[in-house]
Formats: C-alpha cells, structure tokens, sequence
C-alpha cells in the first residue's frame, strides 16, 4: 500500500498462481479491496463474492458478502 494500491494488486496478482493460496479466503478479498480502492467495482464483487465462498467463519463470509454488495451498488451507480 505504501505505493498504491495498483501496485499492491500487481504483488497479489503474482500470489495467485501459488498452489497453497489457492483455497485461501484472505487472498481474493485483498485482491477485492485493491480492486474497490481502484474503482473497479464489478471485479472487486467478483472477487469479494469469491472470497465469501472459501471463507469458513460464518461473521467474515458475511462481511465480504455484504462488501460484494456494495461494490455491485457502486457500479451500478
């Protein structure tokens, strides 16, 4: 973040391919945040929604449903 976040997303995009991360809910909801933070907001509720279904505790699927529907509310806007 200390370079923005178009530079952050380009060090998350690189983490994507790694087979360990894969089922990890942490990585597309900061790709998501990234991706908010940017403006692009349909991206960003794909990846929050993505997120949300690999997420296992029920409080945070909940937030970053909740965040997927404000970013799809942002760009609809």
């Amino acid at each position: 973040m200390a370079f923005g976040p178009a530079a952050g997303l380009q060090l998350v995009d690189a983490l994507r391919s790694e087979p360990l991360l894969a089922a990890y809910h942490l990585l597309p909801g900061v790709r998501a945040d990234l991706l908010a933070k940017l403006g692009r907001f349909a991206e960003a509720r794909v990846e929050f929604e993505r997120a949300a279904s690999l997420a296992q505790n029920a409080r945070e699927r909940a937030l970053l449903l909740k965040r997927a529907t404000a970013c799809g509310e942002k760009g609809a806007s």
